[in-house]
């Protein structure tokens, strides 16, 4: 088993930045694949970025590279995911997940385990 919990989401304005943060435990953490996925409501789990287990790797939706940055830190168990010039749109759940395979993917189908979420608002 393996236990996630998100941290660092909240309220911000658009064009404002956060941090999240994805803390792993219940497994070799340097041996899976993570990712970020988020969810607005009434929406698909959509991909946001993923990195490989020696965070060599690294991978994003289209429309936020650039903006996003997906990094680990396998000797805290963490992950986090950097996100600026954040967009209203991009109001949604974000919830990290990890993936048993060093092959990366980025559909939500892959991934074996998740976090319960943390909730990103950003005003207009």
């Amino acid at each position: 088993q393996v236990q996630l919990v998100e941290s660092g989401g909240g309220l911000v304005q658009a064009g404002g930045s956060l941090r999240l943060s994805c803390a792993a435990s219940g497994r070799a953490f340097s041996s899976v694949t993570m990712g970020w996925f988020r969810q607005a409501p009434g929406k698909d789990r959509d991909f946001v970025a993923a990195i490989s287990r020696d965070g060599d790797s690294t991978y994003y939706a289209d429309s936020l590279k650039g903006r996003f940055t997906i990094s680990r830190d396998n000797a805290k168990n963490t992950v986090y995911l950097q996100m600026n010039s954040l967009k209203p749109e991009e109001t949604a759940v974000y919830y990290c997940a990890v993936r048993n395979s060093i092959v990366v993917r980025t559909t939500a189908a892959d991934y074996d385990y998740w976090g319960q979420g943390t909730q990103v608002t950003v005003s207009s």
